[in-house]
């Protein structure tokens, strides 16, 4: 703290004296930002203030506020403004395991936002961008002030992946709220910045709560019971909160029991800011004040439905909040007040984030253009793309491929030649190597690379001749690799998917590839899981898919055709695993309207056999664990046990291995989960090399909320130990008891979002 006071007192006496004496309190940088923000405020007129409740909010030329430019997108990238490094997609971040990666990938997209809006603030037209290569990129905008360049971005999603069938799975970060929170923070630190006093840009958590089906989205309102919501669907979004300090949240179109998102009281102000201490803003996603009015019916005028979400704690509005505010007003619906505390909320942000200071305080206002898709990036998109590829299958180690044996390689499949780099909240590149492009660069000259499209990704237009060209390729080659998968046909905003395998289509060319050629590695690019298993049914039938090797790559970003390739031919070994449960079928779970997640969805509770569990992931070396030590046998109900193991790389490669650290209680008074993931590590091991690995675990992180008392609650209980590879691949057991009761209120951080470490 002194060291934060001394700078800023330095920066503060670096600016002229005179400048000084002449500023109002909101333009004094040495003032409290809460001091400034009054003041601020207190010179407003009633119709300025409405106009700053927008996403685009005009500047005021006579108090030196800048336009609020907008909003933005930074998912993997930033989007809908000039040619920008793409990163993997949100749920391959997940696939990683690895929050620091995360972080140091979150920040390079944040530089890229910063560099933006330093270098570009206007757009007359058209822009000149230049790619990391050096080509000349024309970027086309409409107006003479580009709306996507501000500093506030729409990212992360962090609703849970509950149901495989949903949309929006490849922008979230999985079916586990451990897994998601770390990720959340882990982003959300990156977004944000590291310096104390300035944010670099600002997070918006979305979308706040229960958002977790396509279908009528906008007018759905679920039933929730309050330990779901507890346990499950809100750890993540409290740790980006409490931990991460996001200082925005979009509340989402949907409600949860009887009562809409935008103007739901027990989650904006109960939960967000009486529990959690949330200090941002929130902003409705775009048009929830609007179907207030419409899709859901709850008012009869857009004045009413405006008031009514800023007394349940909106504050920030794509533009219907500046329209009707002043009517609404007039009318008594809400005081000028209450439009103060919004806005109060919406200028604290834009204040921490150096709109209102002399750029030579702020010091990512010195984030130059040269880090916009530079090269250090691309190399970051491509480690993130290496360790996002998981290794499903791969009998009799059919992989890596050895290219010095191969003379020919048949390249199949509709994704092979094919630049997916995500559904929607995807941005322009100026380089982007496809699967093709990756295995072509990877061999050489002597290695024969047949390529052959084979089919569509939902259809072909003369499909009996596209199967035909791909199982001749097959036939010639030494070895075919073939590239199927989904992409924004069948899950993105919007749509839900009907079913979990691959399209008809696609699973036919699969069989007649793997019939011309039993030696074929299937190649997955995917946001929600995808079933290998024959049309939609669920056991094991003669025509499900049975490659030697299955890899799923996800949708893996402007260098994911380099990375797999590395993958496939050896020159590095995968380590990532699934964040979710690959199902057979959707026979297998519950129906997409079910929200009680105990009645059969995600690892917890499905007690089916999946085709892949969660947290599976193969090597190409081999991993040994031995040696469990539990600190104590007897753990009071305030206390915290530590757990060791020790992990051995016994193959002959270099190779990373996530361990990770379930719980299961042995007799719960209530139903609690089969198993439950309480801590993970990734770790990178030489052949040979062992690594004691130590988990920290608190008792109040194996808590269970109860309804009754309003608090999280711990009862005397064993609780099992277990030590592994994935969630389906144990290695070690062990087992304490929890000796006493524990209870613990629902503004304590520990609570379901806190990792042993």
């Amino acid at each position: 703290m002194k060291k934060l006071k001394a700078g800023i007192l330095a920066l503060f006496l670096a600016i002229p004296l005179a400048a000084i004496a002449q500023q109002p309190v909101y333009l004094d940088p040495s003032q409290p930002i809460a001091s400034r923000v009054d003041d601020l405020i207190a010179r407003l007129t009633l119709e300025e203030k409405t106009s700053l409740l927008s996403t685009t909010a005009p500047a005021i030329d006579r108090l030196k506020i800048p336009a609020m430019n907008g909003w933005n997108q930074s998912l993997h990238g930033i989007v809908w403004t000039r040619p920008t490094t793409m990163f993997p997609v949100p749920i391959s971040m997940a696939v990683t395991w690895n929050p620091e990666l995360v972080q140091e990938v979150a920040g390079a997209i944040a530089d890229e936002g910063r560099a933006i809006y330093n270098y570009w603030p206007t757009v007359p037209g058209k822009v000149e961008a230049t790619g990391g290569q050096g080509q000349a990129v024309t970027v086309t905008a409409n107006g003479e002030r580009f709306r996507h360049n501000g500093l506030v971005y729409r990212s992360p999603v962090v609703n849970m992946d509950r149901d495989p069938r949903w949309g929006r799975i490849w922008e979230a970060f999985g079916e586990d709220p451990l897994l998601a929170a770390r990720i959340t923070v882990a982003y959300v630190k990156g977004t944000q910045g590291d310096d104390p006093r300035y944010l670099k840009l600002a997070a918006t958590l979305k979308h706040f709560a229960v958002n977790n089906q396509e279908r009528d989205r906008v007018s759905s309102i679920m039933e929730v019971d309050e330990r779901s919501l507890r346990e499950y669907f809100l750890p993540q979004f409290k740790a980006g909160i409490m931990e991460g300090h996001a200082q925005s949240i979009m509340s989402s179109y949907n409600g949860i029991n009887g009562i809409p998102n935008a103007e739901n009281p027990f989650l904006l102000k109960e939960v967000l800011r009486d529990e959690w201490k949330f200090d941002g803003f929130v902003v409705p996603d775009s048009g929830a004040v609007e179907n207030l009015v419409t899709a859901q019916r709850r008012y009869k005028t857009l004045e009413e439905a405006a008031a009514k979400t800023i007394l349940a704690g909106s504050d920030l509005d794509n533009g219907a909040y500046a329209r009707v505010l002043p009517k609404a007003l007039a009318e008594g619906f809400l005081t000028e007040k209450d439009v103060d505390q919004a806005l109060r909320r919406v200028l604290t942000v834009r204040f921490r984030l150096g709109e209102f200071d002399p750029p030579s305080m702020v010091p990512y206002s010195k984030i130059g253009p040269e880090v916009i898709d530079s090269e250090q990036h691309r190399q970051l998109a491509f480690r993130m793309a290496e360790e996002s590829i998981v290794l499903l299958t791969n009998k009799d180690n059919s992989l890596p491929l050895d290219k010095s044996k191969l003379k020919t390689i048949a390249v199949i499949g509709p994704f092979a030649d094919m630049a997916q780099i995500g559904p929607n909240y995807t941005g322009m590149y100026s380089r982007f190597v496809k699967p093709l492009e990756g295995v072509k660069n990877k061999v050489g000259p002597e290695t024969k690379v047949l390529y052959a499209r084979g089919s569509g990704i939902l259809e072909s237009d003369n499909p009996e001749a596209s199967y035909a060209e791909a199982e001749s390729a097959a036939k010639k080659a030494d070895v075919a690799i073939l590239f199927v998968g989904i992409n924004q046909m069948l899950e993105r905003e919007g749509i839900d998917r009907e079913y979990l395998n691959l399209p008809p289509v696609q699973m036919q060319l699969a069989r007649r590839v793997l019939e011309a050629n039993p030696k074929t590695v299937i190649v997955l690019l995917n946001g929600g899981p995808v079933s290998l298993v024959a049309g939609f049914g669920g056991g094991q039938g003669p025509q499900d898919l049975d490659a030697p090797a299955v890899v799923d790559m996800f949708w893996a970003g402007e260098e994911g055709g380099n990375a797999i390739a590395d993958v496939l031919f050896g020159d590095y070994s995968p380590g990532a695993k699934l964040p979710y449960t690959v199902y057979r079928s959707v026979r297998d779970i519950p129906p997409m309207t079910e929200y009680d997640i105990t009645k059969g969805f995600t690892y917890m509770y499905f007690d089916g056999k999946p085709q892949y569990a969660f947290g599976h992931g193969l090597s190409y070396t081999t991993f040994s664990y031995s040696n469990l030590r539990l600190s104590s046998e007897q753990v009071p109900g305030n206390g915290q046990i530590t757990i060791k193991a020790d992990v051995e790389n016994s193959g002959r490669r270099a190779g990373d291995e996530v361990v990770q650290l379930y719980v299961h209680e042995v007799s719960p008074t209530v139903k609690r989960p089969r198993e439950q993931l309480a801590g993970f590590e990734r770790i990178t091991l030489k052949p040979g090399e062992k690594k004691t690995v130590t988990f920290s675990l608190s008792v109040e992180r194996l808590s269970f909320w109860d309804t009754n008392k309003k608090a999280f609650v711990m009862e005397p209980e064993a609780f099992d130990v277990m030590v592994g590879s994935a969630s389906d691949d144990i290695r070690l057991k062990g087992q304490f008891r929890v000796t006493s009761s524990g209870q613990w209120p629902p503004s304590s951080p520990l609570t379901a979002a806190s990792p042993a470490n």
